[in-house]
């Protein structure tokens, strides 16, 4: 890691588990630097699919990392902005088939590798909340925090149509559910940084907690390993 005395604390677990709400708020309230890692392999998916590179054409989405620039701000509610080359490419990057891509540019070993410098960039004072899904595994297995967080298929398919429903976008909650599944299988099974705790992370179910209970206890556990100015 390249600033050993810069807090980080890792948020890892599977698509809909609250990651994203939650990162955000801790983000906020902590005042530190967030890294939303799924985000960097959507707009990597967003620009593949623009310059019409295949997702499996790996030497050209390796040229790709290496020359985006992706910024990540959070508003005072915790909401993340997603910035490329300066330009704002939130909306495009959350759609389910922008996801799908980004999934299967992540089970590639070799591009993982090359995002790696890429993840690491945002480690900067005064902290930084980490979330993805091998963020305590091995972007930042140093980690000062690590929590896992967790919840049942069917909630986090629930979530996800929920929010779709409130961007005015249809959604059909049985093909979210299997969705969700195949992409857990893939992201279990798949041979380098596959979805798994970090063996010194705190595991969190999620399943029925409202997101600032969630954020509470994660705070109690950061609180109790940083010591913060007066």
């Amino acid at each position: 890691m390249s600033n050993p005395e810069v807090p980080v604390l890792t948020l890892d677990g599977p698509s809909g588990a609250g990651k994203g709400t939650v990162a955000g708020l801790l983000s906020k309230r902590l005042n530190w630097h967030l890294l939303d890692s799924g985000a960097i392999y959507r707009v990597l998916a967003v620009i593949a699919e623009r310059a019409a590179v295949a997702m499996g054409d790996v030497e050209s989405l390796i040229d790709i990392t290496h020359s985006m620039t992706v910024t990540l701000q959070v508003d005072e509610h915790g909401k993340s902005q997603v910035l490329l080359d300066g330009a704002d490419v939130t909306a495009s990057i959350r759609s389910e088939a922008c996801g799908e891509r980004a999934s299967e540019v992540a089970a590639l070993p070799a591009v993982r590798q090359a995002l790696l410098q890429c993840q690491r960039e945002f480690h900067r004072p005064p902290g930084l909340v980490a979330d993805g899904r091998d963020m305590g595994t091995v972007v930042f297995p140093d980690a000062i925090v690590k929590i896992y967080l967790t919840a049942s298929a069917e909630e986090r398919a629930y979530r996800r149509y929920k929010q779709l429903m409130e961007q005015g976008i249809s959604g059909n909650l049985i093909a979210l559910l299997e969705d969700i599944n195949a992409r857990d299988e893939r992201d279990r099974t798949r041979a380098v940084s596959p979805l798994i705790p970090a063996s010194d992370a705190i595991i969190v179910d999620t399943t029925g907690k409202p997101v600032e209970a969630v954020v509470d206890l994660v705070l109690s556990q950061v609180r109790r390993h940083v010591i913060f100015a007066d």
